[in-house]
Formats: C-alpha cells, sequence, structure tokens
C-alpha cells in the first residue's frame, strides 16, 4: 500500500536517532521490526511511501507505531532561533526525527542491553538473542530471515549459556532478572502506565540493573511520555557547552524529548 505523509518523516534520521535498534537500511528502503511485526517501508515520491502491510495494519498499528497523530513541523516551530540558536540548528539538522511508538517489554531489553555498547553491538546482541529464539517474522527482500523479538517467558525459558551467546556480557544476569520477573507477573509494565511520572520513575529504578538513564529511556521511547530528557554522554557533553544557564525545559514542556533527540542527533556529528 502506499501512504502519504505530510509533516516531518525522515526514515534514515530516524533509523540512526539511537531510540530503535531494529529500523535498518536495506535495498531501497529500510525494514523494521516491532516486536512481531515486520513492514518493509520505502520512499517513492517526495511525500510518499510505499509499505509492505495490509491498509488495515497500517491503521491498526504502523500509523501510531510512527506518531503521525502529532505534528513535528509545529513543534519545531516552538524553537526561537534568537533564543536558542543550537537547538533551532539542531532540530533544522534532525528535521524528520518522530518519537516511535515501540513496546515496552522491548525497549526495556533493549536498553538494558544498550548500557557501555555503541549502537552496532547493541543491535548485533538484540538480533543474536532474537534468533536465539528463533521465532520467523519476516523477510528482507534480500532474503534475510527476520525474527520476532521474544517474549519474556521465553527469555526466561533461556539457559544463561543460551544468554552469554548473544554477546551481552555483564548485562545477561540483568536480562534474565527482567524476564523472569515479567514472566511470573511480579512486575506488569502494562500497568505502570498509571503512574505518574515521578511513580513510574521510582518503579523502573527498582528494577535489577536499570539506572536513571535506561529508566528514562524506557519512559520516553516505551511509554512515549515525551517530555523524558535521556541523558548520555552527547547530551550532556551538549548542556555543559550550550547551555551553562541552564536548558529552558519549561518552554518545551511537555516535548522536552522530541527536543533531545534533535540534540542527540545533532551533537553526535558536530562535536
Amino acid at each position: 500500500m502506499k501512504i502519504t505523509i505530510n509533516d516531518d518523516f525522515d526514515l534514515l534520521k530516524i533509523a540512526d536517532s539511537g531510540q530503535c535498534f531494529r529500523f535498518n537500511a536495506c535495498g531501497e528502503g529500510f525494514t523494521v521490526m516491532a516486536l512481531d511485526k515486520y513492514l518493509f517501508i520505502k520512499k517513492v515520491g517526495e511525500k510518499e511511501y510505499e509499505l509492505s502491510c495490509s491498509e488495515e495494519e497500517y491503521e491498526g498499528f504502523w500509523k501510531e507505531y510512527f506518531d503521525l497523530g502529532l505534528s513535528y513541523s509545529e513543534l519545531r516551530g516552538r524553537i526561537d532561533p534568537a533564543e536558542d540558536p543550537y537547538l533551532y540548528a539542531a532540530a533544522e539538522y534532525g528535521k524528520g526525527i518522530r518519537i516511535l511508538k515501540q513496546d515496552l517489554w522491548e525497549m526495556l531489553i533493549s536498553f538494558i542491553i544498550s548500557q557501555r555498547k555503541n549502537i552496532p553491538a547493541i543491535k548485533a546482541s538484540i538480533e543474536k538473542l532474537c534468533a536465539k529464539v528463533g521465532r520467523k517474522a519476516g523477510e528482507t527482500p534480500e532474503g534475510e530471515i527476520l525474527y520476532a523479538f521474544p517474549t519474556a517467558k521465553e527469555i526466561a525459558s533461556l539457559s544463561m549459556e543460551d544468554l552469554a551467546a548473544c554477546s551481552l556480557g555483564y548485562r545477561d544476569k540483568y536480562v534474565m532478572k527482567a524476564a523472569r520477573e515479567v514472566a511470573s507477573g511480579y512486575v506488569d509494565l502494562e500497568s505502570w502506565k498509571d503512574l505518574d511520572d515521578a511513580g513510574l520513575m521510582e518503579r523502573l529504578l527498582e528494577l535489577f540493573g536499570v539506572g536513571v538513564k535506561v529508566a528514562n529511556c524506557e519512559i520516553l521511547f516505551g511509554y512515549h511520555r515525551l517530555d523524558a530528557f535521556p541523558k548520555d554522554v552527547w547530551i550532556n557533553r551538549v548542556l555543559d557547552r550550550q547551555y551553562p544557564g541552564g536548558f529552558m525545559f519549561d518552554k518545551y514542556t511537555p516535548y522536552n524529548g522530541i527536543m533531545q533527540q534533535y540534540l542527540f542527533f545533532y551533537s553526535r556529528t558536530t562535536m
């Protein structure tokens, strides 16, 4: 099917924005995996895109996944180039990034794995984990088999040797503990949607191996609370160098997480 998108939407920038690890360039387009769903999407016109899914699946899943109900171009309009020239430049550079509405469980495990790893290493570990369970979900135009993201029960059923083979390093025990707690029902990520931001952060920090950065990534990319502002080495560097007097969080509330993505994407290239 084909769709028209009249707002900021750049597949390459989304894929490279650091929020998703199963969104990759492939031939003329991109493969996207979300839990057990597979999509091949490519640009075929100035604002036109061709998708491998049915119209029903697009309306029921992918439209929301890409957050197409929110105008990112209007949000960029909040940035005054005279008042905040660095963020303005970052937003112009990152125009087309969107915050994907990703799965809570997949994001929790993905960002636990991401600790002290670069993006290619994170992707490799996640694909090894998916292949280890081996539930086929799709096949790329180039013939590569893609596997569904494992459920908590599937990961909990693996051995520690299986996890070690996925190049998780010291994170394997974090992943296993999270899988066992979610599989048993002791941790119910869905029910945490009812918590306020402070309560959600508190519960996430109680999880083994989850610190403030991973928790903020889960809040932003999993729970899709767009005011969350994860800080890593790049963001801390930007705040120190460009905002010694403090970032204008109040001005951009409740969308500071989108501004964070522009800053992150821009700083990795320019600093």
